[in-house]
C-alpha cells in the first residue's frame, strides 16, 4: 500500500511539473500598412519567407491585391475583376490564391504567379472563391452550385473535390497544408459556425473553449498542426486565436479595440490578421510568437 501511495504521489508530482513547464506564447505585435495613403490594409496570409498578402484600399476608394516584402509593395489588380480583389493564400514559391468579383458578376477565383493569373472554378459551378495554398499548388475554398447551395472545396492538380460536413450545411474550406491537412468551417443546425481539422476522411472538431454562440472560425493551419483563427466570446466581439501544442492561445493586438482577427499562419509562427481599433477602418497586423 505503501508503495502505490508513493507511486500516485510521483506521478502527481510529475504531473505537476510537467504543468509548470508547459511553456506560455507571449505575441509581439506590428501593423501591417500598405502605402502611408492607404486607408485600409487587411493581411490574409503570409509564408515562411515573412511575405504577407492581402489587400488594401487606397485613397482614392479603390481595393488592390499586394504582397509585402519587408517594406517592398507589389500591388496586384486583375482586368477581369470590376471590385473587391483579395489575396488569401500565399505559398513559399510566392505563389498567390484570391478571388474578387468580377465583370459579369459574381465571384472569380484565381491563383497569380510572376505576373500571371489562372482562373480557379469549380466544374458546372456558379461561382467559385479561392483562400488556401499549399506549396504543391492545392488550392481550397468554396463555390456554389446550380442551386445556390454552399460547398467546399480542393483542387489537387486538374482534380476538384468537393468538400461537406455532414449534419451542417455551407461548408468553406480555408486552408491546406503540404500533409494535405484542410481547416473547414461550416454552418452547424443552430445556426453557429463550428470548425474542423479535415485530413481527407475525417473532421476533428477544433472549437476555442471560450467561444460563444458565435462559433470558432478556422482560418489557417502550417505544416506543423497549429492553426491560427478567431472566436466569437460571449459578447459578440471576434477573439484571434493560436492553437499550438494542443492548447489554444488567445492573439489580441493590444492597439484593438474589440476585434482581432487571425487569418494567416505560417511556420514560424508568425500570425497576421486585422484589428479594429477605435475609431476609423481595419487595420493589418504581424504577431511574431515567442515561447
Amino acid at each position: 500500500m505503501k508503495r502505490s501511495i508513493l507511486g500516485v504521489l510521483l506521478v502527481l508530482t510529475f504531473v505537476a511539473l510537467g504543468i509548470a513547464a508547459a511553456p506560455t506564447l507571449t505575441f509581439t505585435f506590428s501593423n501591417v500598412v500598405a502605402t502611408k495613403t492607404a486607408m485600409e490594409t487587411d493581411s490574409y496570409g503570409v509564408n515562411n519567407a515573412g511575405v504577407i498578402t492581402g489587400d488594401y484600399i487606397d485613397s482614392a476608394g479603390v481595393q488592390h491585391g499586394f504582397t509585402l516584402a519587408g517594406k517592398k509593395l507589389t500591388t496586384i489588380d486583375n482586368k477581369n475583376c470590376s471590385s473587391g480583389i483579395f489575396f488569401y493564400g500565399i505559398n513559399s514559391a510566392g505563389t498567390l490564391s484570391g478571388s474578387c468579383i468580377g465583370t459579369a458578376g459574381g465571384y472569380i477565383a484565381f491563383t497569380w504567379s510572376k505576373g500571371k493569373f489562372t482562373p480557379i472554378s469549380f466544374p458546372k459551378s456558379l461561382q467559385t472563391e479561392a483562400w488556401g495554398i499549399n506549396d504543391k499548388d492545392d488550392v481550397v475554398g468554396q463555390y456554389w452550385d446550380t442551386a445556390g447551395a454552399q460547398h467546399g472545396f480542393v483542387k489537387r492538380g486538374s482534380k476538384y473535390t468537393s468538400i461537406d460536413v455532414k449534419g451542417d450545411t455551407s461548408a468553406v474550406a480555408d486552408g491546406i497544408n503540404n500533409a494535405g491537412e484542410i481547416v473547414v468551417q461550416a454552418v452547424n443546425s443552430t445556426g453557429g459556425t463550428s470548425s474542423f481539422l479535415y485530413n481527407g476522411k475525417t473532421f476533428k472538431p477544433i472549437s476555442d473553449p471560450n467561444a460563444g454562440t458565435g462559433g470558432t472560425y478556422t482560418n489557417a493551419l502550417n505544416n506543423k498542426g497549429d492553426i491560427a483563427g478567431t472566436y466569437f466570446n460571449s459578447s459578440s466581439q471576434a477573439v484571434g486565436f493560436l492553437y499550438h501544442g494542443g492548447k489554444y492561445h488567445n492573439v489580441v493586438d493590444p492597439k484593438a479595440d474589440n476585434s482581432t482577427r487571425c487569418d494567416g499562419l505560417n511556420d514560424k509562427l508568425e500570425i497576421v490578421g486585422r484589428y479594429s481599433p477605435s475609431s476609423g477602418a481595419n487595420v493589418g497586423f504581424k504577431a511574431t510568437t515567442k515561447q
